[in-house]
């Protein structure tokens, strides 16, 4: 591998390259974002009672620490009394563009979390503005739907598609 790379001009990084065994879903590895690892087929157990396993990838740790990080700074508790429409305008693009990239994977799960992790910190503006005035009952009001369909908050759930069969 070495040799290849050097023909290349390529130079192996001495602490991120090591051998990686993806047999059995052991191990997997970071590569541009993504995580990679072997999983079993679920539905092929279940059917042949087969172990078939599969590369999947998903954001790894740290794209989702960059994402929920961003995010933490397009919400800061001080934009509380900012329209919630341009917070959202802002978080949109951010929202989309990191969808983009990932949703050919296998990073449902990854998505949800990042879903909630986003109402929460709109709800968390929402209320630190309503205070004290806050009536009984209306925080529970504000769910997804009430971000996506009122103020046009990009929901990344349901937004993986897989390439078509080469």
């Amino acid at each position: 591998m070495k040799k290849v790379m050097e023909r290349l001009g390529l130079e192996l990084h001495p602490d991120k390259t090591r051998k990686v065994d993806l047999s059995g879903g052991k191990e997997g590895f970071d590569f541009l974002g993504c995580h990679l690892h072997k999983r079993m087929s679920g539905p092929i157990w279940e059917r042949e009672g087969r172990r078939v396993y599969f590369l999947q990838r998903w954001p790894s740790v740290r794209a989702m620490k960059r994402v929920k990080q961003r995010v933490k700074d397009l919400t800061p508790r001080s934009r509380c009394h900012a329209d919630l429409r341009e917070v959202v305008a802002q978080l949109n693009p951010v929202l989309r563009g990191w969808g983009q990239y990932f949703r050919t994977g296998n990073a449902d799960v990854k998505f949800i979390q990042l879903d909630r992790y986003v109402r929460r910190r709109l709800k968390s503006l929402r209320l630190k503005r309503a205070g004290s005035k806050l009536r009984a009952g209306v925080a529970e009001s504000w769910t997804d739907d009430y971000f996506v369909k009122g103020f046009g908050l990009h929901r990344l759930r349901g937004t993986i598609r897989y390439p078509e069969a080469a």
